[in-house]
């Protein structure tokens, strides 16, 4: 039921016209949080646009193949002159024809209603790989998103680090200008400062790359600024291992789309064996011709069974190939269980892995603010120097850093397990 909803959320998304400008879908100085960006992602992505548009041609294929089932019915009409050979017979005649046909096919063996079946596999599959493509872009874009808090969250570090070198020279200044301190400690504290600065550039630069990244995801590379929620907070995600397993299996849209490939492959090779069957059709028609108006008029009707003798071996040519199609898909199917197990498995361990960093990182950043608090206070009474200081200062930006990281690949660890999973 979930993914119907999703389908059906994703083809209205669709609904709105392509050339909608960005700025006409994101205002400027507007609070975007992930869903926002997500739907915003669903009506501007060219991936998911192309991918829906598969679908419909997949319907259309559908129809074709149904027509089949109905009469066809052509109308002619035509005219000649004939000339005669003959020296001594200079005689033209006019020639006019009109005709209404209907062909109906009564039996074939099933060709039709497999065709139809095949078809519709195809169109299930499409449309699994249409959730397929959604769910990549939904991991795109959480990705981007966390980058962007990350970059936001390291820019502010960076800034905060500003301050406090800026504090400390001005700390150095006073003890220099006193006589209490060494020009060294001036000169270093000047050194962090820049250092601090290029730092900050380096990140602000950071967070610039970051939010073109989510632009990009969304699918409006041009677009006026924005802001977004602030979710990078840590919240344990409950599943175990097995749960994971099964549910990707049972989820995966990939997965599904390449089981409907397999049964298509599995039909089609029942398909190329019934061209060894006949085909048994009705047929019809209504004539008028003549030289010259009024036309004279008559009809036929009749049924036609037409039954392949020899084709010079194609059907048996075509059901070999059909066949090996089928080892093909059935292959594919079996590397993609065998990835999907890894994929999870992979994104499991990194989640639980991340699980376990994060209050490590949180205790680190504490313990290296209380660090900085003693260097800053050792220095203030003059019994420290600023080597104690500028190395706590790089481990509390080094350890707030990593609490981040540790936040962010948390983040990022769920998000690929609810890929690898099939959640939506």
């Amino acid at each position: 039921m979930k993914k119907k909803i999703l389908l059906i959320s994703i083809i209205s998304a669709l609904l709105i016209p392509l050339h909608v400008r960005a700025e006409e879908i994101i205002k400027k100085g507007e609070m975007l949080n992930l869903d926002r960006c997500l739907e915003i992602a669903f009506k501007k992505q060219p991936n998911i646009i192309a991918a829906a548009n598969t679908v419909k041609a997949n319907q259309s294929k559908v129809d074709q193949a149904n027509a089949n089932y109905y009469p066809q019915i052509d109308l002619t009409s035509g005219y000649s002159r004939t000339s005669p050979v003959s020296r001594t017979d200079h005689n033209s005649s006019d020639q006019y024809t009109a005709a209404a046909t209907l062909k109906q096919n009564i039996y074939d063996f099933g060709k039709t209603s497999t065709q139809v079946n095949i078809r519709n596999l195809n169109l299930y599959s499409s449309k699994s790989e249409l959730s397929d493509v959604t769910a990549g872009i939904i991991l795109n874009v959480k990705q981007a998103y966390y980058g962007v808090l990350r970059a936001k969250k390291n820019r502010d570090v960076a800034a905060e680090a500003v301050k406090q070198f800026e504090y400390h020279l001005e700390q150095a200044k006073g003890f220099y200008d006193v006589g209490a301190k060494p020009k060294f400690d001036v000169t270093r504290a000047e050194v962090d400062l820049s250092n601090s600065m290029l730092n900050r550039i380096r990140t602000e630069n950071g967070l610039r790359l970051a939010m073109a990244a989510l632009n990009n995801a969304m699918g409006v590379p041009d677009v006026p600024e924005y802001t977004i929620e602030d979710n990078l907070l840590f919240g344990k995600y409950e599943m175990t291992f097995e749960d994971a397993i099964s549910g990707a299996y049972k989820n995966r849209p990939d997965l599904a789309s390449i089981i409907y490939k397999r049964e298509a492959a599995e039909q089609s090779v029942g398909l190329a064996y019934k061209g060894h069957y006949p085909v048994l059709t009705g047929n019809a028609a209504y004539k008028r011709s003549g030289e010259k108006f009024p036309l004279g008029e008559g009809w036929d009707a009749g049924v036609t069974l037409s039954i392949p003798i020899f084709t010079g071996f194609l059907t048996k040519h075509q059901v070999e190939e059909a066949r090996a199609n089928l080892d093909v898909a059935r292959a594919n199917e079996e590397l993609l269980r065998q990835n999907i197990f890894l994929e999870v498995q992979q994104a499991y361990l990194n989640l639980k892995e991340a699980e376990e960093r994060v209050p490590v990182a949180e205790l680190i950043v504490k313990q290296a603010e209380e660090n900085l608090e003693l260097a800053n206070g050792r220095y203030a009474a003059g019994i420290g120097n600023p080597i104690e200081v500028t190395d706590a200062q790089i481990a509390l930006i080094n350890a707030k850093s990593s609490n981040i990281q540790a936040l962010y690949d948390y983040k990022i660890a769920q998000a690929n397990l609810d890929k690898a999973t099939g959640v939506k």
